[in-house]
């Protein structure tokens, strides 16, 4: 039978990793990163748990990459280190995607394949064919994959759009053939689904910041993902119009270009581009910045600028800042107070909800029924998404006539099973988040998170004492030492009462034979948990140091 199993991207936006598995043959679709939500203190990066891929270590045998967002390359590195298998991209894909393994010391051992809209590629008992879908960023790829058990389709990230800037479309024609062939499944994009109507063009998009650039008489600073290359030609092509020389701020902005035009999908005047110290030798309306930060990223450069800390680009009144990109949920917060932060400097900041200068990558309504329609699944699978972006896509394949019961709702771990031309849930797998922290894979756990959340809301107490190991007389302390609790010169009655408590404890042992210190140092921290909430309703992290000597 044919199984597909989602290890990620199913009931959240992020960590995109899906699993074909054939007999003896696993393939691996994408291998996504998200990043940490709220609670998540101090971690940098979450990746999928790819435990069930070590379990069947001999049977995996290739992973294909849609295209080169983090949310669908970003683990790959930490996959490498598990499985060395071989890794299959479009060129730009895998240019960005030899970045961060150079970064992670695997580009040498990295086994690395392009392959090419339009072409049909043998994996196993699988026959793929690449089709291209436009995105937010270029060389996206839909599939079309010949299984032993029938046709499954999968949209990859995509949208339609008929006036694209660049030319490249989405592949309409081979969906449309494959459909009139017969698919057995049709996996498709859930993220734009509460969105109704169609997605704005690229060509509106430029046009409103076409306008921006005439009007503007001062800098004109465009925030923009810097994976959207084609968002960034737009930009440079309006720079070139209205004489304005150009500046690229940021790591990751200066390293994509590059890569982009190594590879020829950008182009730029030599004469154009300028270094940030050489802004200030030119006048304002000569000068067109394209930055990273349109997600309030702290160390972005943008970020820099609203805070007052970059080094070269000083925010002014006169200066126009165009946020193109969308928000993206749960960066609300830090978005808001860059806008903020930039009027305080004085300059006029433009962004999604006042003005038309974003076009999102992701398909709205019209254009997901328009892929159901040109498919024709019989089963029918949505994906990323959170939960109610998958229900949501199901109820509104069911307006185009897919029958309830042939839309498949699954999260993370569950598997799909196709035998016979027919579709079951089968059994779950291990599936779920991985935290990493630094050089720390999987170390930080619930436990970790609860320390840390609590020692951001409520601090950390140290009871610390030195004792007899054998009168337990106490020959050093106990000392209280805070942080984050109480100001301790405020505090000085709280935590005298608290040394009183560890004292009674004390008293407590005295006289026994034997004593367990780690015993005592659980007491200690029981006891002054229920002093610290009663006394002044705070729960901190309590850490009883007890030394015997």
């Amino acid at each position: 039978m044919l199984k597909v199993i989602p290890l990620g991207g199913l009931g959240e936006i992020g960590l995109n990793m899906m699993v074909l598995e054939y007999d003896q043959y696993i393939l691996v679709l994408d291998a996504g990163l998200m990043f940490p939500e709220e609670y998540m203190h101090g971690v940098d990066v979450v990746i999928p748990d790819i435990r069930y891929l070590k379990e069947n270590e001999e049977r995996v045998k290739a992973l294909i990459l849609t295209h080169g967002h983090e949310d669908h390359i970003g683990a790959v590195p930490f996959l490498l280190r598990e499985l060395n298998i071989p890794i299959y991209g479009t060129g730009f894909t895998l240019e960005l995607l030899k970045e961060k393994l150079r970064e992670h010391g695997l580009l040498d051992t990295a086994r690395l394949e392009t392959i090419h809209p339009g072409n049909i590629n043998p994996f196993g008992p699988f026959r793929i064919e690449f089709i291209p879908v436009n995105h937010s960023t270029i060389e996206g790829v839909g599939m079309a994959i010949e299984t032993p058990e029938g046709l499954f389709v999968h949209s990859g990230d995509f949208r339609v759009d008929q006036t694209p800037s660049d030319g490249r479309f989405t592949g309409l024609a081979r969906f449309a053939h494959y459909g009139e062939r017969g698919v057995l499944a049709l996996c498709s994009d859930s993220t734009n689904v509460e969105k109704e109507g169609n997605s704005l063009s690229e060509r509106d998009v430029k046009q409103t910041i076409d306008t921006l650039f005439r009007s503007c008489q001062g800098r004109v600073i465009v925030a923009v993902f810097a994976s959207n290359i084609a968002r960034i030609q737009q930009i440079i092509n309006l720079a070139v119009k209205y004489g304005r020389k150009t500046v690229l701020s940021g790591k990751s902005m200066r390293t994509n270009v590059r890569i982009a035009k190594e590879a020829g999908l950008l182009q730029i005047p030599e004469d154009l581009e300028i270094k940030e110290s050489a802004v200030k030798n030119l006048q304002d309306n000569k000068v067109a910045v394209i930055t990273t930060g349109s997600q309030g990223e702290p160390m972005s450069s943008l970020t820099r600028m609203a805070q007052n800390t970059h080094k070269h680009l000083k925010v002014k009144p006169g200066d126009t800042i165009i946020l193109s990109s969308r928000f993206i949920p749960g960066n609300e917060r830090a978005i808001t107070t860059i806008i903020n932060n930039l009027y305080r400097l004085g300059a006029e900041v433009v962004y999604e909800k006042v003005s038309h200068i974003h076009s999102s990558g992701h398909a709205y309504r019209e254009e997901l029924k328009l892929m159901l329609n040109l498919v024709k699944p019989k089963y029918f699978i949505p994906v990323h998404g959170e939960y109610r972006h998958l229900v949501k896509h199901a109820q509104l394949g069911e307006e185009v006539g897919i029958p309830p019961e042939r839309s498949l709702v699954v999260e993370d771990g569950t598997s799909i099973c196709f035998e016979n031309g027919e579709a079951r849930i089968g059994d779950r797998v291990h599936t779920g988040r991985i935290l990493v922290d630094g050089k720390g894979v999987g170390d930080v756990g619930d436990l970790v998170l609860r320390d840390r959340r609590r020692l951001s809301e409520d601090g950390v107490v140290i009871a610390l004492m030195a004792v007899d190991e054998q009168t337990g007389e106490i020959v050093y302390g106990p000392d209280i030492i805070s942080r984050g609790f109480v100001f301790e010169d405020q505090g000085d009655i709280i935590l005298e009462d608290a040394k009183t408590i560890i004292l009674e404890i004390m008293d407590e042992i005295k006289g026994l034979s034997q004593v367990d210190w780690g015993e005592v140092g659980q007491d200690t921290k029981r006891r002054l948990k229920r002093f610290f909430y009663k006394i002044i309703e705070r729960r901190p992290l309590i850490l009883p140091i007890i030394i015997p000597v």
